[in-house]
């Protein structure tokens, strides 16, 4: 399926559901054989052995169980499916759930540096860490809309903050697409996400607080 225009996507011509009504075909076609089908969205869910020694065979079927494709009761799933409504294209995907549940995440310097109160374990802090765009379709506004996506998700499954972690693009430095797959500064910007650290020159913290009270 390739795409049949080069305009811009735009958010009303959408449909974006929780990864579990959509099915496994739909979001194997959108990760593709190669780019970010090698990492199926495992980077920050696996520590130790599996991250560096897992086949690309094995990523996939820990990402199939993680989204739980075809199962609209399921109670969990690990991110959301963009559609054309028009033919129900599979177009989009991105990684959003607690941030509890990103264990390599946890350690990384470019999420804590500069924000030393913060709790690490708290469950109410979602995290968007990923985005894939199906080829054709690239460039075309998908980021934003699914960027957009995440704040009501998170919020309506309790979420009290969610957070991206983004690349800083600088003009005139070329950066290419796998860097882009945590999201662009502008694309959490646009959807209402404020930058609160700047752990490095290429990577912000982007964030949404609901105003929910931390339980206990």
């Amino acid at each position: 399926m390739t795409s049949t225009g080069a305009g811009p996507i735009e958010p009303q011509d959408l449909t974006i559901v929780p990864a579990n009504e959509a099915t496994w075909a739909d979001l194997t076609a959108i990760f593709g054989a190669s780019d970010s089908g090698r990492c199926n969205c495992q980077r920050f869910k696996t520590r130790g052995w599996f991250w560096d020694q897992a086949t690309d065979e094995q990523r996939r079927a820990r990402l199939r169980d993680q989204a739980n494709c075809d199962d609209p009761e399921a109670a969990s799933t690990t991110g959301l499916v963009a559609y054309l409504t028009q033919g129900r294209v599979p177009v989009g995907w991105v990684a959003v759930e607690p941030r509890t549940e990103y264990p390599r995440l946890l350690g990384l310097p470019t999420v804590w540096k500069g924000r030393p109160g913060e709790d690490k374990q708290d469950e109410g802090v979602w995290s968007v860490t990923c985005f894939v765009v199906r080829r054709g379709y690239r460039r075309r506004g998908l980021s934003y809309a699914l960027a957009a996506a995440t704040i009501p998700y998170a919020e309506a499954n309790g979420a009290r903050a969610l957070e991206g972690y983004a690349m800083c693009t600088q003009p005139g430095r070329e950066i290419t697409w796998g860097e882009l797959h945590v999201g662009a500064v502008q694309v959490f910007a646009d959807a209402g996400f404020t930058e609160v650290s700047r752990p490095s020159g290429r990577r912000a913290v982007m964030r949404v607080d609901f105003g929910r009270q931390k339980t206990t």
